[in-house]
């Protein structure tokens, strides 16, 4: 499912797509798009095919089109401390982002069928909390994850604000997923082929919104054990009580975030979409170019001879007489002309091939390094203002909470 929008040579131009075909319509939902890297979810080796509007699957890690995740995120419509339950969670990539918006007084749970993909689902947020500026952009809500199948959550389970499903409900499981909600809370799941928005109005009553077409897998259904009765999935707790520092490290983050308003620089992407930043530099140099010898004809017809003095061109009177050496002056600057775009051809051609092999080299020593870290910010206002407190180290390394730089 996917290929509603054009490809993106980066995040941001993938999320300036779904923004004009109006899959995004919100500042909210936007901002939480461009803070996260939707290629820093993906296995290297498939990261070009990161900013493609469509699904990509490797074994039993998933991860849906961006134009679904963008009208999921909008009909879910998230606030700052609500509770978000997410049925096969998968990569974590749809929990990060919705954490960016519930902030740290949220409740943002996940349910994923694979222990594999739960283990890759938090190897990717340890990255992103460890390395993305936009864990200090934002109030945070770390999700939990949890292996099982979300089918087998126990019926007196808490219940939620917000719930999205990830793969296809069957008329069947309507009200099972209905039951996980608060009064007032939204579900958000492919129902019978259609993306589906179901808003609990009473304890009884419901009111449901079709959206987009769509086509997800079927749930799988639970197994169940050798005495006959499935197993339950454990929800992680719904509040947990916080020890008094970690509550004053949301507190001291909130207001030093605060005090910074309107000083953090924009995120600049560097090294994103490598093949297409490539060909990028190429064209432009192509354009110019191109530009340049089409001047360069262009002036030679438009440069008149000399003139004398009466306005006239030097040799007018002899056009006659003259036209064999005319015409082979003018095979001359043809001749010139043509010269000088082949050189400027063989001269892009070879400053092509050089690019090739520093982009080359240049990929190859990301590989080397480790490197998928691809947006680049000048600097942290929040991290440097923690460093500069006159605290102890080991405190400032708390409330920077132990963040490489």
């Amino acid at each position: 499912m996917g290929g509603a929008v054009s490809a993106g040579e980066d995040n941001d131009e993938l999320i300036d797509n779904l923004k004009e075909a109006q899959y995004i319509r919100s500042e909210l939902v936007e901002e939480a798009f461009r803070a996260i890297d939707r290629a820093d979810y993906y296995l290297e080796e498939f990261r070009d095919s990161a900013y493609k509007d469509l699904a990509w699957r490797h074994g039993n890690i998933h991860l849906s089109a961006p134009c679904i995740y963008s009208e999921v995120m909008e009909a879910l419509d998230l606030q700052p401390g609500l509770s978000f339950l997410n049925l096969g969670s998968g990569t974590g990539y749809l929990s990060t982002m919705v954490g960016l918006i519930l902030g740290p007084f949220g409740v943002n749970h996940g349910v994923e069928l694979h222990s594999d993909v739960i283990e890759y689902a938090y190897q990717k947020l340890e990255f992103f909390i460890k390395t993305s500026d936009s864990f200090d952009r934002f109030e945070f809500c770390e999700p939990s994850f949890v292996v099982g199948n979300c089918l087998e959550i126990a019926p007196e389970s808490r219940q939620y604000d917000r719930v999205y499903c990830g793969a296809g409900v069957q008329k069947e499981h309507e009200d099972y997923m209905k039951n996980l909600l608060k009064v007032g809370g939204i579900l958000v799941l492919p129902l019978e082929e259609k993306l589906t928005k179901i808003t609990r109005t009473g304890y009884n009553s419901w009111d449901t919104k079709k959206i987009i077409a769509v086509s997800f897998a079927p749930l799988v259904l639970p197994k169940h054990n050798q005495n006959g009765k499935p197993r339950a999935v454990p929800l992680p707790p719904m509040f947990e009580v916080r020890s008094l520092q970690d509550l004053s490290r949301i507190t001291i983050r909130h207001l030093l975030k605060k005090s910074l308003s309107g000083t953090w620089p924009p995120p600049r992407r560097v090294g994103g979409g490598r093949a297409g930043s490539r060909h990028k530099r190429r064209r432009d140099h192509r354009d110019a170019t191109s530009l340049l010898t089409n001047r360069y004809v262009f002036m030679t017809r438009l440069i008149p001879g000399p003139m004398d003095d009466n306005n006239n061109q030097s040799g007018s009177d002899e056009v006659e007489d003259d036209e064999d050496e005319d015409e082979e002056g003018d095979e001359n600057i043809c001749r010139a002309v043509c010269e000088r775009i082949q050189n400027n051809e063989e001269a892009a051609a070879t400053l092509e091939e050089e690019e090739e092999e520093e982009e080359e080299d240049e990929d190859e020593v990301g590989r080397r390094e480790g490197s998928v870290l691809l947006m680049e910010t000048q600097v942290n206002p929040l991290r440097e203002k923690i460093l500069s407190l006159p605290l102890p180290e080991p405190l400032k390394m708390y409330l920077l909470h132990y963040r490489e730089k």
